[in-house]
């Protein structure tokens, strides 16, 4: 398994996955490295929603983000046939809600870095979790009642490479 400076240096979106599933303990690390990051007076209000990447619910929201959208015929679905999707939904009304939810999101992907796995971290299908479907959507999510979506993250056996971005640091940071 990677260290985690060296996941960090080489994690990058992936967009392409094969058929291979993931296995449950695999899912289970994955889980809790979501679980195992912190939250805002350690709240606790992240809940995980992890739907295999053929669930009909995958191509329901595709299908909304699409119609919402006014696009049709896309090559990919919006976790690009991952096998395995993580929904993070959080309190609505929690001011730190996405914060908290984007640290989960970014400790599932370093994860699934380090165990030699790809991840895309998406939000694109925000507008069509919070839409006119948004109640159908949550509780065929399995949400939470107080609970909406925040963000998501596919994670699945890469199919195709990617070079992780280069910065420059000079133009990026200041130091006092």
């Amino acid at each position: 398994m990677k260290d985690v400076l060296t996941a960090l240096r080489e994690r990058c979106s992936t967009r392409g996955y094969t058929p291979e599933k993931l296995t449950e303990t695999e899912v289970r690390t994955l889980l809790e490295a979501g679980l195992h990051a912190p939250t805002a007076i350690n709240r606790r209000e992240i809940h995980f929603t992890v739907l295999p990447g053929d669930h009909p619910l995958v191509a329901e929201i595709e299908e909304e983000k699409n119609r919402l959208r006014g696009l049709s015929d896309l090559p990919h679905n919006f976790c690009y046939e991952a096998p395995t999707v993580f929904l993070l939904s959080a309190e609505r009304e929690f001011g730190w809600r996405e914060v908290d939810a984007g640290i989960a999101a970014q400790s599932i992907a370093l994860a699934a870095e380090a165990m030699g796995l790809g991840s895309l971290i998406i939000g694109c299908i925000a507008d069509a979790l919070h839409g006119e479907k948004r109640a159908y959507f949550e509780k065929a999510l399995g949400f939470p009642e107080s609970h909406s979506f925040v963000i998501a993250v596919a994670v699945g056996h890469r199919a195709v490479g990617k070079e992780p971005h280069t910065f420059d640091a000079s133009e990026q940071t200041t130091r006092l």
